[in-house]
């Protein structure tokens, strides 16, 4: 016989889950005291991320079924609710949604709703894409560097072409400089890809 699970999710702790409660029971699902999971957290968070959900996930089985009130009870965007969806479904558990008439997600008639979340998903993740690389674009319009900073600001790297110049080795300039060896030799390639470094025997 299935097990039903319930997971109830609430944002703030001035809020109560009671109204998931009812609205479960309303709906014909019966759930013992000690499979209904009721959580606290930003729905901002994941759902991998949120400790509750994920004890819930360890302790269901193939066959089982788990109610939600709302899809955003699975995931923080279409995104992760569309992953939660699937990694349930891949674990042979019946998934419920009241908002979406009690449907099945894993159903047939499921997963033509999911098409639509998977479609929204793909949206969301094409308008995140799109966000982000304009906010490169206008970071390094404004001269924002991207990448690791350099081990060396501009006068150590000055320095250090001026010892090379004069015969001091790579390794005693990367102790001094308390750097590696790989940097010193990086700044040295460039000096002489760029011809700053003077070569003592011309």
């Amino acid at each position: 016989m299935s097990r039903v699970f319930a997971y109830c999710r609430v944002s703030t702790t001035d809020q109560t889950s009671q109204n998931q409660i009812i609205e479960i029971k309303a709906a014909g699902f019966s759930i013992e005291t000690q499979r209904l999971i009721e959580e606290c957290i930003s729905g901002s968070v994941t759902a991998k991320e949120r400790p509750g959900f994920t004890k819930l996930i360890d302790r269901m089985e193939s066959g089982d079924i788990l109610v939600v009130t709302k899809l955003d009870r699975l995931g923080r965007n279409a995104m992760d609710v569309r992953s939660t969806v699937e990694q349930l479904s891949s674990m042979g558990i019946r998934l419920h949604c009241l908002a979406l008439g009690g449907v099945d997600l894993t159903s047939s008639a499921g997963k033509m709703t999911m098409q639509v979340i998977a479609a929204m998903a793909e949206f969301e993740r094409d308008l995140l894409i799109e966000r982000t690389q304009s906010g490169i674009d206008r970071a390094k319009a404004a001269g924002k560097q991207f990448g690791r900073p350099p081990a060396l600001n501009m006068a150590e790297r000055a320095a250090v072409i001026e010892k090379l110049s004069v015969g001091i080795n790579v390794a005693k300039l990367a102790r001094e400089f308390k750097t590696t060896r790989q940097t010193i030799m990086r700044i040295r390639d460039a000096a002489l890809a760029s011809h700053t470094m003077l070569d003592p025997r011309t």
